[in-house]
């Protein structure tokens, strides 16, 4: 084994990133549709994900993100569609030409080989020289930081080393694009902050396009350009993470990214003014100016909710204390305004200002936080 620790005078230029040179593509897919027998898991997906951009697939189980994941990894063909990475169209290429590394949820790692061997896997069934396997396997290990680990097997490493070396193994044969399957998923929660973080930090370094698929809303948005937001085989809504939290396109995307309150009701319109009539006859005063579809609910975030009128055009919601959860900086009341249930995060200031369980409390919410949103 010694003579593979004699070129690790490179990690210092492969830990930046420019021993590794990747040419960022964009990735087209357009028209796509799967169906499984007679399920459609997949119904018309377009989407045009910019060179250099990190992606999210995002989701509940068994939406379709992983479907599309793998479509263009090339282990499932579209019944219809094309998929394409920069000019090429991927059409019939297999998985091993399309010049796509795809890291696993599992790993993956070959559990007799060390870890250096699994890094040069990939590129030793590409039967390249053996001095260009020895430069990428030190370039990729120095850039996930383990260099150290070279020697030891898989069950020799913790969690987040194993997915270091998978994510190294694949940038290893420099894909054009990086897929992630769920790759924090088996890791514990402190683990996951830390591997998604050092992810974000490795694509922008390389300047990979990349695709991540979670079901977590978190992660997706803590480390995501833009988010494509999945339901039963469709896309409902495509955007940077704030644009979604703050303007969701329907219901689905304002409950599946983060919490809010939906709230039943009618439009009454009555002496040249707008009211909302909640389902147990709670009038809240709608803006002039907002759009309300037909059958639209009242959407609004716990966090728009003051406990205090900041504008004279805040609306009063009035409730009772029903629980109380205290979350360190804030604190979440749980409210019972008439037959409906609704969530408000304050501050926390101290002890002496946290309400009490059954007492009455009146919230605002500035009308420009109320969303009119459909299915």
């Amino acid at each position: 084994m010694t003579k593979h620790h004699s070129t690790r005078s490179s990690g210092a230029n492969a830990a930046n990133g420019s021993e590794i040179k990747i040419d960022p593509q964009p990735i087209s897919i357009r028209g796509v549709n799967v169906h499984y027998g007679a399920v459609q898991v997949l119904k018309d997906i377009n989407l045009e994900i910019k060179p250099g951009e990190f992606f999210a697939f995002l989701g509940p189980s068994g939406c379709g993100k992983t479907t599309l994941l793998r479509l263009v990894a090339g282990f499932l063909s579209a019944t219809s569609g094309s998929v394409a990475v920069g000019n090429t169209e991927l059409e019939g290429t297999p998985p091993w030409k399309r010049d796509v590394g795809m890291v696993f949820q599992s790993y993956a790692l070959w559990p007799h080989m060390t870890v250096r061997k699994n890094v040069a896997f990939g590129l030793e069934e590409r039967k390249l020289p053996r001095a260009e396997i020895d430069h990428r396997v030190d370039a990729a290990l120095a850039l996930v930081g383990m260099s150290h680990l070279a020697d030891r097997r898989p069950s020799q490493l913790s969690g987040g080393q194993q997915q270091r070396v998978s994510v190294a193994r694949t940038i290893a044969i420099r894909p054009k694009v990086l897929l992630l399957d769920e790759p924090l998923s088996n890791l514990d929660a402190k683990m996951r902050v830390q591997v998604r973080q050092e992810l974000r930090d490795l694509q922008q370094r390389l300047g990979l396009t990349a695709i991540f698929v979670t079901h977590d809303q978190e992660e997706a948005n803590t480390i995501c350009d833009r988010i494509a937001v999945f339901s039963d085989g469709e896309i409902q809504q495509v955007g940077r993470p704030m644009d979604l939290y703050a303007k969701p396109a329907n219901l689905f995307v304002a409950n599946f990214l983060g919490t809010a309150n939906i709230i039943d009701g009618t439009i009454s319109v009555a002496g040249g003014s707008r009211n909302f009539i909640t389902a147990s006859s709670v009038m809240l005063p709608v803006d002039e100016t907002a759009v309300v579809p037909e059958g639209a609910k009242l959407v609004f975030r716990p966090q728009h909710c003051t406990l205090s009128r900041v504008d004279p055009s805040d609306v009063l919601l009035p409730g009772l204390v029903e629980s109380i959860e205290f979350l360190g900086a804030s604190v979440r009341y749980v409210l019972k305004m008439g037959s409906d249930t609704i969530l408000v995060e304050a501050p926390f200031q101290s002890e002496s200002s946290v309400r009490a369980i059954g007492a009455s409390m009146e919230v605002f919410l500035p009308r420009g936080a109320m969303l009119w949103l459909k299915k």
